[in-house]
């Protein structure tokens, strides 16, 4: 079991945390505020403890120059000062002499962000990359470290295993919260355990599924990947997107699992991807030649809704249709609505479910959903996470 943020004395300690401040911003303006919110217990529990309070975190991808001035930090300084009802200082520079003066001048209980991590990208991708100087120097700027960023965790990069190679650490409450909510599903669920996976191509959920056929009841699919396991039962399914190279991995798959594999019986489809397209609500017996499969259908969500209704645990990675557009929305949208009806533990993870649990304000249906995409998927997948494993065990 990895030491938390309560097995340390905080007091008068500069104790850098990294959080997940990855928020997306339009028009100055933070869209959409979940990582930020979800970092809070951790920082206001440093606080409370008379921590000095050092922050990290990365924002977007920077490339080049001109990449720094959009993924700037200091706005999420600004929003983060409100939502702690103090003031949290920023310095633009996330190494040398500002760095350190500011450190240096902290008192206990306040807060300060370095900006971006991933401006150190731009000198050979020193963050991305672990360069080991660049975790060392971070390392050396406090006397604790802990890593309260999931969506980064199946990442090595130097704000995290870098600094922890270094310091005594420890996890936050958020990642405690994403370990212990996945461990509960994969280790020991209430049973029926129900998994819906969605998404577009089945190579992206292979890894899913080998670690979760076993551990499921049954596995509901659909999405893109959907239309995969369709034509290798045989059926056409016209234009739609399907996995060439795994089609016998489905057929194989379907003939190992046949009670456990639940595919759609029926599908929305339409002649091309759009907003306002016609669409024509189809059995997977009956497409069109030139037809692209969609959504699933309203069979297809009286069917799962089935095996739902009845299921103790859910786990949802991926949506059922392509959610976007107003056409294909409804199956995942019947998804939520049926999880709302279901009192057993529910578990959403990937940034499209998440995206689309939000879009139909549907999050008070979840037990949890998972701040971390990439995370969350290599979890589902049995793997070990570097930016955790690295972290002090008690």
């Amino acid at each position: 079991m990895k030491k938390t943020i309560r097995d340390y004395d905080l007091k008068d300690k500069k104790v850098l945390i990294r959080v997940d401040f990855n928020v997306p911003i339009e028009n100055n303006h933070i869209t959409d505020d979940t990582r930020i919110r979800e970092s809070l217990p951790t920082i206001l529990y440093a606080i409370e403890h008379q921590a000095k309070v050092i922050l990290l975190s990365h924002l977007g991808r920077v490339e080049k120059k001109e990449d720094k001035q959009k993924n700037s930090l200091e706005l999420v300084a600004e929003y983060l000062s409100k939502q702690l009802n103090q003031h949290v200082l920023f310095v633009d520079a996330t190494t040398g002499p500002l760095v350190e003066e500011a450190i240096a001048s902290l008192n206990n209980a306040q807060v300060l962000l370095l900006q971006n991590t991933r401006y150190e990208d731009l000198d050979g991708k020193k963050e991305s990359h672990n360069d080991p100087l660049l975790g060392k120097y971070w390392a050396s700027l406090g006397d604790l470290f802990i890593n309260d960023a999931f969506g980064t965790s199946h990442r090595a990069h130097a704000s995290n295993v870098g600094i922890a190679s270094y310091l005594p650490s420890g996890i936050g409450f958020l990642i405690e919260k994403e370990l212990n909510a996945f461990e509960s599903i994969l280790n020991q669920p209430e049973r029926p355990f129900t998994v819906i996976l969605g998404g577009a191509k089945v190579k992206d959920k292979i890894e899913v599924i080998e670690n979760l056929v076993s551990k499921a009841d049954q596995i509901l699919i659909g999405g893109g990947m959907a239309y995969t396991f369709l034509k290798a039962s045989g059926l056409s399914v016209g234009k739609s997107l399907v996995d060439e190279e795994h089609l016998s991995y489905c057929r194989d798959l379907m003939e190992k699992y046949p009670d456990k594999i639940i595919l759609p019986i029926d599908s929305v489809n339409a002649l091309e991807i759009g907003e306002y397209v016609p669409t024509k609500e189809r059995f997977v017996s009956d497409f069109g030649d030139d037809e692209i499969g969609l959504d699933i259908g309203y069979n297809t969500v009286k069917l799962f809704s089935q095996y739902l209704k009845e299921s103790k645990t859910i786990l949802w990675n991926g949506p059922v249709g392509m959610f976007e557009l107003e056409p294909f929305c409804q199956g995942t949208k019947s998804i939520c609505q049926l999880l709302y009806e279901n009192d057993g533990m529910k578990i959403a993870g990937g940034g499209d479910t998440a995206a689309a649990i939000a879009k139909f304000q549907c999050e008070d249906a979840f037990n949890h959903i998972s701040t971390g995409g990439g995370a969350s998927l290599e979890l589902l997948e049995g793997k070990k996470l570097p930016g955790i494993e690295i972290i002090n065990e008690k």
